[in-house]
């Protein structure tokens, strides 16, 4: 499964989680910049050289409520005419949510530990890593409704699927500090443009296989 260090495991046991899609309510804080390096996009995939990156606390989801980081290197455009991430970095506290992100969306998920809110001070670690974020609101909340698409890297093309998303968002400074294998590479500590979802619906659809 395509992935950084950061998202290796050798455990393959994992609780049998419900096929897609998932429904979700979460809470959520986004970031973005200039990509750093192009060493971690798939190989021979077009991209926009922006790196994205989140903290979301799933308050309900089909294997119950869990918490999780993700971040994609780079934004593919040769998958549609929407830019999509290609997440290699991604870890939960739920064992059902690993199993459900690597069967469904051949998401490379791992188990790390969390603390924190998401919309404020919070902090995620796992072996050899760890990535502590500080949320700031700046501003009022508007109503938000748009989709996040991901296409993941599979022997014979590419998993896309779609999440879409409906609630309440304001915009917000990001304090990162990354630490990892990786993670300082293309994911480096600093202060970052982002995105706080307040509160938000979310339904990520089935994966289908690009050629």
């Amino acid at each position: 499964m395509w992935s950084v260090t950061e998202s290796e495991t050798e455990r393959t046991d994992w609780p049998v989680s419900p096929a897609a899609p998932w429904p979700a309510n979460v809470r959520a804080t986004i970031w973005w910049h200039r990509a750093r390096s192009s060493d971690f996009a798939p190989n021979g995939a077009k991209t926009l050289p922006i790196t994205m990156c989140m903290v979301v606390d799933y308050t309900t989801s089909p294997v119950g409520p869990y918490r999780e980081i993700l971040a994609s290197p780079a934004l593919r455009r040769d998958v549609g005419r929407v830019p999509r991430m290609a997440v290699p970095f991604i870890a939960v506290d739920s064992a059902t949510s690993v199993h459900g992100g690597r069967t469904n969306w051949h998401l490379p998920k791992v188990l790390a530990e969390f603390e924190g809110d998401v919309l404020g001070e919070a902090g995620a670690s796992g072996d050899e890593w760890s990535v502590r974020t500080t949320s700031r609101a700046v501003g009022p909340q508007f109503p938000m409704l748009g989709s996040l698409g991901f296409a993941q890297p599979v022997s014979g093309g590419s998993a896309v699927a779609t999440a879409s998303l409906k609630g309440k968002a304001r915009v917000a400074r990001v304090e990162v500090d990354a630490k990892g294998p990786t993670l300082s590479r293309w994911m480096p500590s600093g202060t970052y443009f982002g995105l706080q979802i307040v509160s938000g619906s979310m339904r990520t659809g089935e994966a289908r296989l690009v050629g």
